[in-house]
């Protein structure tokens, strides 16, 4: 494949459901894009994702024993690989497909050695990650910083999405 992407421009995107994943790599990758930076995103999901309706073609070529169907078209293209019972390939692999960027924002793979940030609200009721995580490089709360954090781990304001841009911006370079 061609992945050029360094390991230090891949960062993940960790924090339990509904704590607002989404909204800041919403925010981010529009604010990077506005910079002319090149950004990839690596959502992953634990649930089935159906991508098109059974009756069109693609998926009838899938569903026919297609190892991947492209579909493409003027405005995007997609790859659909179908896993038929393999082993879901580790996120080195799936980055290894992306096209080259100035950073690769990856949502999920929690357990993956990364650079990660995790998106934290403790009105959620689940505890933070980043006490368990050595790779966590930083949280984007809405709580206040707690004492006695590990060194090097930036804690960030969750309503100050400029704040946590900065803080991206400065790690990237």
């Amino acid at each position: 494949m061609h992945n050029e992407t360094p390991p230090g421009q891949v960062l993940g995107v960790v924090g339990w459901s509904g704590s607002g994943k989404t909204t800041l790599l919403e925010y981010l990758v529009a604010q990077l894009a506005a910079r002319g930076l090149r950004v990839n995103v690596v959502k992953h999901s634990h649930h089935d994702i159906p991508l098109e309706p059974p009756h069109k073609d693609s998926a009838r070529l899938r569903m026919a024993g297609a190892a991947e169907v492209m579909i493409a078209s003027p405005f995007r293209v997609a790859i659909m690989r179908e896993l038929r019972g393999a082993a879901e390939p580790p996120l080195s692999e799936q980055l290894q497909r992306l096209a080259p960027a100035d950073l690769t924002l990856v949502e999920g793979y929690k357990w993956e050695p990364i650079a990660k940030l995790e998106v934290h609200r403790p009105s959620l009721g689940q505890p933070p990650l980043y006490p368990a995580d050595g790779g966590i490089v930083a949280v984007a709360s809405d709580a206040a910083r707690p004492p006695g954090l590990r060194e090097g781990l930036e804690w960030l304001d969750l309503n100050d999405a400029p704040q946590i841009l900065a803080w991206l911006m400065c790690r990237m370079g």
